[in-house]
């Protein structure tokens, strides 16, 4: 009876443990490694993992770790869902967090390689949006990395993917040697709640607010070399860059 015992009690633990190894090797989100982006080559990058299971580059520039990639979590750090809002005037509307994906982009799942567009409540709401050991960049932080970067009127070619596979128009200047690999996802903006600039623009979110309506973000045009700090109201949908604690 009790070499049975003992004989059953070994196959639940094989078992589990083939059942264990199984879940390790499985991917965490299906999407993981599908982005077009591309990278610079000639530097290296490490990863990040966000709540959603996705997996992102990242890039060390100067003293700071951005992701190089657009941020697509659908969940805050503490795994609360993040509503997506898709009607226009139910996204002018909000006053609370929320995100949606730009539609105006024609591939299946525009979310892989763009990311999504997220208001500013989101990026500030207190159940927190960025991982552990992750945070949205304050507008200081957007400012260091600006000014190593050169300034205002040099970081935009540094910072821009090569090419015109998603760029509308590329500048002589872009070369992505800063490895951030900024991508325009363009924004949803005004009273409309319409989606603006895919293609053209690059908009991000600093987590530094203006004022009560406007919060600080910092943009990238196909046509020049800058990277502007400007001003969104607190209702647009921009893209999202985390920086390392």
């Amino acid at each position: 009876m009790k070499n049975r015992i003992f004989s059953v009690t070994i196959v639940a633990i094989f078992l589990s443990l083939m059942m264990s190894s199984c879940k390790k090797d499985e991917p965490n989100d299906a999407t993981n490694g599908k982005t077009t982006a591309v990278f610079n080559p000639g530097l290296k990058y490490g990863t990040m993992t966000d709540q959603d299971g996705n997996v992102y580059k990242t890039i060390t520039i100067g003293t700071q770790t951005w992701m190089a990639e657009n941020l697509r979590t659908t969940k805050y750090r503490d795994g609360t869902e993040i509503p997506n809002v898709t009607g226009n005037s139910d996204w002018v509307a909000l006053t609370t967090g929320a995100y949606c994906t730009n539609n105006y982009i024609p591939e299946a799942d525009p979310s892989v390689t763009y990311g999504r567009l997220y208001n500013w409540y989101a990026v500030s709401d207190s159940h927190n949006i960025a991982p552990t050991g992750w945070h949205v960049p304050t507008d200081a932080e957007w400012t260091t990395l600006i000014t190593y970067l050169g300034g205002e009127n040099a970081a935009g070619g540094k910072m821009k993917e090569t090419g015109t596979i998603h760029w509308a128009t590329q500048d002589t200047y872009t070369t992505n040697e800063s490895g951030f690999t900024a991508l325009p996802a363009g924004g949803r903006f005004r009273s409309s709640g319409e989606f603006i600039g895919t293609g053209y623009n690059g908009f991000f979110w600093g987590s530094t607010a203006n004022d009560f309506t406007y919060s600080f973000k910092f943009y990238l045009d196909c046509s020049n070399n800058r990277c502007v700090r400007n001003y969104s109201l607190k209702t647009d949908g921009l893209s999202l860059r985390l920086i390392k604690d």
